[in-house]
């Protein structure tokens, strides 16, 4: 990983444009290819990013740098989207080997959530079928892998709460497994006991199917709590 306290500005050009004036910021350059632009506030989320597969190229002392910039980083996706970075200043640059990573563990009832869906594979529609819990991949464990009816390749995230940040993760996974010609297409499956609403459009917009879990229901018990129907 590599980590770079800069004062630049950022401009992403794509689906839509975002701006960041110059201000200092840390850039995250990940072993898996995506760059973070982080602030100093805003809780754990980046300002803006990137996620891969993408390219970073790095101009240093070029003629064509804007004026007053000592390096302009282009970061490109294959869909020709651009994370513009344009550094005024460089305090810290450097860079650090993590190593493989043993992934999330997961707490009881997410652990829980993921066993009985695989048993009761069907909840996910008629005709599913598991291929394999704890799928892995360079980048993680996918939690499940299944197909569907029509024998298509399905990932299956699942959360005891969903949101925003599980929906990138499943993204990830999606990107990575529709690279492999004997997966691909991949369809995605959100699934969790509650699913925040910007959760649930961004799964959406990215073509995501989101899938309310009722624990009880899988675990085979009735709640307690007094029903009209």
């Amino acid at each position: 990983m590599r980590l770079v306290i800069a004062r630049c500005q950022v401009d992403y050009v794509g689906r839509l444009t975002a701006h960041l004036p110059m201000a200092r910021r840390l850039l995250l350059v990940k072993a898996d290819g995506s760059v973070l632009v982080h602030s100093d506030g805003g809780s754990y989320k980046p300002l803006n990013w990137m996620s891969p597969p993408c390219w970073l190229e790095e101009r240093n002392g070029d003629a064509q740098l804007p004026e007053g910039a000592k390096a302009l980083w282009i970061v490109a996706n294959k869909a020709g989207e651009e994370l513009r970075i344009t550094i005024e200043d460089i305090e810290h640059d450097s860079s650090h080997e993590l190593g493989v990573d043993p992934g999330l563990v997961k707490d009881g009832v997410e652990a829980h959530l993921q066993e009985l869906l695989a048993e009761h594979v069907h909840t996910l529609g008629t005709g599913y079928t598991l291929i394999r819990r704890e799928y892995m991949t360079a980048i993680g464990p996918v939690d499940l892998l299944c197909r569907d009816a029509d024998g298509g390749t399905v990932a299956v995230e699942i959360k005891r709460r969903g949101e925003i940040d599980g929906v990138e993760q499943l993204t990830r996974y999606l990107e990575l497994l529709n690279r492999d010609p004997l997966l691909a297409p991949v369809a995605g499956v959100f699934a969790a006991q509650q699913i925040k609403p910007q959760a649930r459009t961004l799964a959406e917009d990215r073509g995501i199917r989101c899938l309310t879990l009722d624990y009880d229901a899988l675990r085979g018990t009735e709640s307690n709590e007094f029903r009209l129907f």
